[in-house]
């Protein structure tokens, strides 16, 4: 058994999951509007600054903080963006849960990792 052949097993089965399609679909309705798609990435970038800076053990600017915080206010109520959000969420959920498995394997225990 070869295990990049059962990876690309995994990535299609992946790709053919419900969480993955629903992820998908509601991905695309929420980002047709171009002020939801403004806001997302917008939210998205200030996401993924704040993981970085949090990860090398520093603090998110204030200001950023607050306008992370005023985006996802925003995005809450909104019905199209509010369900890829949670669609989004639970296909990362389904990814990090293979991703433990993966590391149980390696013996590198994700949990602790992520407790910092």
């Amino acid at each position: 058994m070869n295990p990049y052949d059962q990876a690309h097993a995994l990535a299609r089965a992946l790709k053919d999951s419900e969480e993955y399609r629903e992820y998908m679909r509601l991905k695309e309705v929420a980002y047709d509007d171009s002020t939801n798609k403004a806001l997302l990435d917008e939210y998205k970038r200030l996401q993924f600054r704040m993981q970085v800076k949090l990860a090398s053990g520093e603090n998110m600017p204030e200001e950023d903080f607050k306008r992370l915080q005023q985006i996802g206010a925003l995005l809450q109520f909104n019905p199209d963006v509010s369900a890829y959000l949670l669609a989004e969420f639970r296909f990362q959920r389904m990814l990090s849960d293979i991703f433990k498995i993966l590391g149980e394997v390696a013996g590198i225990d994700l949990d602790m990792l992520a407790q910092g």
